[in-house]
């Protein structure tokens, strides 16, 4: 069992049903036990892919809803393979199916393929025809059509309709032993040509068809259709609730229409509402097409909705597993904003991504005054969501590299970052102030010349002490005060103290009567004392900036990816357009040389961080020793949060 259904059994075990979250399928199965509808056997439900394409994020959505409810109620959930058309199906996708349930976080009670009951439902065939209920039709497909009729207009019987029963069943031995050519003859099931469903005018359910099967290899040269395979299949496996989406509706009284006349097990469907998300499609038809036209780089490409696409740009399953119980289902189709799948990435993410420090576009920072040769290590925070994370070391040195973005040499206003003459903090290193600029022959800067203040080692950027702190022994009030919620603390030393000799700086305010979260405080956030007079004077930093030692970067690749699509539903097209023209020719940015701190080096492929300042990366598997290749899984930037801000305010 895997370690998602483990905590979700657990999850179920310490909290009773009727206290969880609901939907209309969900009660009907609580109604279904507390009828004993099925005696007392569990529910059975099943997660039924076609292998015809990769799974894609819509296909997550059904895949919670059907394992998550067997296992809330002590069921269990079966991993069916719909493969009755071999012309469009592959192992390559039976494999990367598997693959993905799995990485979503559920492990199925049994696996089975159409393909293991092809014989039963020739059988099954043969019980219809010889009781009436099935006859086998010469029509072509186009003239199927025509006679089916339409929404307002009955449907016509074939000429074939009313052949006996013992001519269908010759006839439809020989379509299986491949007496006839491919589309020449089909197998209909005989309900009536006249019913406003259109599913139930003779729907066809064996075609003539000679393709190789990835399972059965050439045995069969027949095959079933789906509306017939999928009800038996599920009746075979015993399944209770046969979950599908909403455009299966209309197919219902035919799943029912062959159960009943079969006599078999009543397994019961149900539909729910299909995911749809803004700027994404999720057609395997037309995510083939990308594929196949090299619109993307294949069903893995970061940009696509497949599973393996977002597992590949660094989505956490525990994320999607989250998503799909907020959104719940429902009856109606509706569309979700992408920005709501992508706060439930960044929320998880933000949980467990380590920490560090990358600079996209590098800008070279020169410190003049730190000794030349000289490196230190600064202590970095790994993940300040979780202490047990710990922390690690960061070479520093002379030469930095910090984003191109965060220095300008004419700031606009409200540009709190590196410029002439402003001082900014270095994250968990020292404040810099910007003195000098090197350009290049096109006039852009490519080296910024700074110094750095000594006393200002991991100080926080509100406020920073003096590199010495003049402490005074009046008979009155102490001149200098450290005040803390008001109070004012009195100092007794007449000497100077160095704030970067903690232990002598801790033993004379000790001394002077004050307590260790005093001590701290004084410390962390005590600012420049004026050398004549007896107050504090805040000096305020307004921005932190992350960088890089140039001298232990890591070069790596950076890929930036956006939206697939440039319009929110991609298929709204011109008149004589494809959906490939709302493609987003922005969709990648790839940045050759980035710089990373050397704690990257050894990052395991799919490993997930967190760059500081510009979002969530997870390592490529193009990645190779000693160059490494990052996607950005999402930016910082927290859209769907502010729209449901404003939502709030509404």
């Amino acid at each position: 069992m895997s370690d998602a259904k483990s905590s979700l059994s657990e999850a179920g075990a310490n909290s009773s049903s009727e206290s969880r979250p609901s939907n209309f399928i969900r009660d009907i199965v609580i109604e279904d036990l507390k009828a004993k509808k099925y005696g007392d056997a569990v529910i059975q439900t099943r997660f039924p892919p076609e292998p015809n394409g990769y799974l894609h994020i819509g296909h997550a959505k059904s895949i919670c809803l059907n394992f998550g409810l067997a296992d809330e109620f002590g069921g269990k959930t079966n991993l069916r393979f719909d493969d009755t058309n071999p012309e469009k199906e592959e192992q390559e996708y039976v494999d990367s199916i598997l693959k993905d349930v799995r990485w979503v976080g559920f492990e199925w009670d049994g696996l089975y393929y159409a393909s293991d009951y092809f014989d039963q439902l020739y059988e099954w065939a043969v019980k219809l025809i010889n009781e009436g209920k099935a006859y086998v039709d010469d029509l072509s497909a186009e003239e199927i059509r025509q006679h089916r009729g339409t929404l307002t207009e009955p449907g016509k019987e074939s000429p074939h309709r009313n052949r006996e029963p013992k001519e269908n069943l010759d006839l439809f031995e020989r379509m299986r032993k491949g007496e006839f050519p491919d589309g020449s003859r089909v197998l209909r099931a005989k309900i009536d040509m006249a019913s406003k469903n259109l599913n139930m005018r003779d729907p066809v359910m064996y075609r003539i068809l000679r393709a190789e099967h990835h399972r059965t290899g050439d045995k069969w040269c027949i095959y079933p259709m789906y509306d017939y395979a999928h009800g038996q299949s599920d009746s075979i496996e015993h399944v209770t609730h046969s979950i599908c989406t909403l455009e299966f509706e209309d197919h219902r009284p035919l799943y029912n229409w062959f159960i009943q006349q079969l006599g078999i097990f009543p397994s019961q469907q149900m539909e729910f509402d299909r995911l749809s998300l803004t700027y994404t499609l999720l057609s395997k038809r037309k995510l083939l097409t990308l594929v196949q036209e090299k619109r993307v780089t294949g069903w893995d490409d970061p940009r696509m909705p497949s599973l393996s696409g977002i597992r590949r740009r660094g989505y956490t399953p525990e994320a999607i597993r989250n998503f799909c119980a907020a959104i719940g289902v429902s009856k109606t189709n509706g569309t979700l904003e992408l920005a709501m799948l992508e706060h439930f990435v960044r929320e998880d993410l933000n949980k467990r991504a380590p920490r560090v420090m990358a600079v996209l576009r590098p800008l070279k920072v020169v410190i003049d005054n730190y000794p030349e040769g000289q490196v230190e290590e600064v202590e970095a925070v790994n993940n300040p969501e979780d202490e047990s994370a710990g922390k690690r070391k960061v070479p520093f040195s002379k030469v930095l590299y910090i984003e191109q973005d965060d220095f300008r040499e004419d700031p606009p206003k409200q540009y709190y970052r590196l410029s002439p003459g402003r001082e900014v903090r270095l994250r968990y290193g020292y404040f810099i102030t910007a003195k000098t600029v090197v350009k290049n022959d096109r006039g852009e800067v490519v080296e910024v010349h700074c110094t750095y203040d000594p006393a200002t080692k991991g100080v926080s950027a509100t406020y920073r002490p003096k590199a010495m702190v003049k402490i005074f022994r009046l008979k009155t009030q102490a001149s200098v005060s450290i005040s803390e919620s008001g109070k004012k603390i009195e100092s007794v030393s007449a000497e100077f103290i160095p704030v970067s000799d903690e232990e002598k700086f801790r033993s004379v305010l000790k001394s002077a009567g004050l307590n260790p979260t005093q001590i701290d405080f004084a410390r962390e956030k005590l600012a420049r004392t004026a050398e004549n007079e007896g107050f504090i004077v805040p000096l305020e930093v307004k921005s932190t900036i992350h960088w890089v030692s140039a001298a232990h970067a890591l070069d790596a690749e950076v890929r930036i990816y956006d939206k697939l699509f440039t319009k929110e539903d991609p298929n709204q097209v011109e008149e004589g357009q494809e959906f490939t023209a709302n493609l987003n020719p922005n969709s990648l940015e790839v940045i050759a040389h980035a710089k990373l701190e050397p704690s990257l080096a050894n990052a395991p492929i799919e490993g997930r961080y967190q760059f500081e300042r510009l979002g969530y990366f997870c390592v490529d598997p193009d990645s190779k020793p000693g160059r490494p290749v990052f996607n950005r899984t999402v930016a910082l930037k927290d859209t769907w949060a502010k729209i449901e801000k404003k939502n709030e305010k509404k």
